[in-house]
């Protein structure tokens, strides 16, 4: 019996996600993320697909992060009739994430148009979807928990398995059968790391004939998360004894909780002076009420140092949660040493291009970047750091300090994906197929697993892979 798989999107890239498995005269989907980087770019890729949505039969969303949710609402406004199914934790996060993008988009057109307007000119773009779009696809949310199974069409079923990687995060197991033949495919979504705060462990998923596997860090080891928090405690102690602020793009959803983890844990114990800290986020704000809510994604480590005491892990006095939009702006009036964490995590929108704006010329200044920068970014260009970057197209001269905590990531890195390969029945395998990593990674991921005998293949947009049951 033979089955294909293909992508469209988050191949040879790291942002977009959109897998397929044809089956059984069905079409599952794994995925629906949106492009990030150039803005020309994104918009033309996130407009305009290359697949028919009708045909889609029922869809399986790995975890919330944008870059794998952020155009699910387009799903059904393009035809598509079919469930969407998550853990729950997921559905939270990625209502969140895509209402956020919904009233984003909604402001970016509604300014584009003003300036049309001065110009004399009409601006007839109207955003990718909107608020009552997300609510449309919500209502074909199904959630399931880790480890109980779930149909998904004829002859296919599915298990969600943790990823450890964000909250409510899975590596997803579909079994397909059909007279009297089995085939197992397994998609990792983005697999998390070992003792990482407050989740668990990626957990072993049972053998599989086929691994869809993430790629993000295939070339890279990270420190270890042993040492993230006497790093952080370093990079801020330098920095209030320069006088200086330390500002921090996070993502809201997960990093943002874990520094504050990290930080309250750090406060505790005496290891940074009390200096204030912000986070200045709606959405980071909403994402911790979320993660207050679903305790079940924590770990047993969390459990005892915090819930199992009654406090709170996610808030202590030193600590300020900012949502509107006077008291950010007055954070830029702030005299003396502060930590500011901010959106976006990749530093192309929102808050954190103010703090950036006014902080990055600042030698007493430390930018600290805690996650992966796509290429294109202001972020990636951060980390490389150039002399001088663009903020609100204005060039700015990087004088900050730039630290890189990249023990912080939720990605697992090569050793971290190699182990977990090897906890499967490597005669059973059949293939490896290599997604969401840029093409560096890539191809040195898939040495190193040829190189342990695995058969591995880098996935290609659009092109067609033939899967042997």
């Amino acid at each position: 019996m033979n089955y294909e798989l293909y992508s469209h999107g988050g191949a040879q890239e790291v942002t977009g996600s959109k897998h397929f498995l044809q089956a059984n005269g069905s079409l599952i989907m794994v995925d629906c993320g949106a492009f990030q980087g150039h803005r020309e770019e994104a918009e033309k890729k996130n407009r305009n697909w290359d697949f028919d949505a009708k045909k889609v039969s029922s869809m399986v969303l790995t975890h919330a992060h944008y870059d794998h949710s952020g155009l699910l609402p387009l799903l059904p406004m393009k035809g598509f009739n079919g469930n969407v199914y998550a853990t729950p934790a997921t559905r939270d996060l990625a209502n969140l994430i895509m209402m956020d993008s919904a009233h984003i988009q909604a402001k970016d057109i509604e300014y584009l148009k003003k300036k049309a307007q001065k110009r004399g000119e009409t601006f007839e773009k109207e955003p990718l979807y909107s608020e009552r779009d997300v609510l449309a696809c919500l209502e074909r949310f199904v959630t399931v928990s880790y480890h109980r199974p779930f149909h998904l069409s004829d002859g296919i079923s599915a298990r969600f398995y943790d990823a450890g990687h964000i909250l409510g995060s899975a590596v997803t197991v579909l079994d397909i059968k059909k007279n009297g033949g089995n085939l197992s495919v397994g998609f990792s979504g983005d697999l998390g790391r070992k003792n990482l705060p407050i989740l668990r462990d990626p957990e072993r998923i049972p053998p599989v004939d086929y691994l869809v596997m993430e790629s993000t860090y295939g070339n890279r080891l990270h420190d270890p998360i042993e040492n993230a928090k006497e790093k952080l405690a370093d990079v801020i102690n330098r920095t209030v004894h320069r006088g200086g602020k330390v500002v921090v793009p996070a993502f809201a959803v997960e990093r943002t909780q874990e520094l504050v983890y990290f930080l309250h844990l750090l406060n505790d114990e005496g290891k940074i002076p009390k200096v204030p800290i912000f986070v200045d986020s709606p959405m980071a704000t909403n994402a911790t009420s979320i993660f207050r809510v679903h305790q079940e994604c924590y770990d047993e480590q969390t459990r005892r140092a915090f819930i199992d005491h009654h406090n709170n892990p996610f808030g202590f006095n030193e600590l300020t949660y900012v949502v509107n939009t006077e008291a950010s702006k007055k954070l830029n009036t702030l005299n003396g040493p502060a930590v500011v964490i901010s959106a976006s995590g990749m530093c192309e929108s929102g808050r954190i291009l103010h703090h950036l704006e006014n902080n990055i010329e600042d030698p007493r200044a430390t930018i600290l970047i805690v996650g992966f920068m796509a290429e294109n970014t202001l972020g990636r260009r951060i980390v490389e750091r150039q002399k001088e970057v663009k903020i609100f197209g204005k060039t700015c001269a990087l004088k900050a300090e730039v630290a890189v905590l990249n023990s912080f990531s939720a990605h697992a890195d090569y050793n971290d994906i190699t182990e977990y390969v090897g906890t499967l029945d490597k005669k059973r395998l059949k293939g490896i197929f290599l997604v969401h990593g840029e093409p560096e990674a890539q191809s040195s991921l898939k040495d190193r697993l040829c190189g342990q005998g695995y058969p591995v293949k880098i996935v290609e947009y659009g092109s067609r892979y033939s899967l042997k049951g």
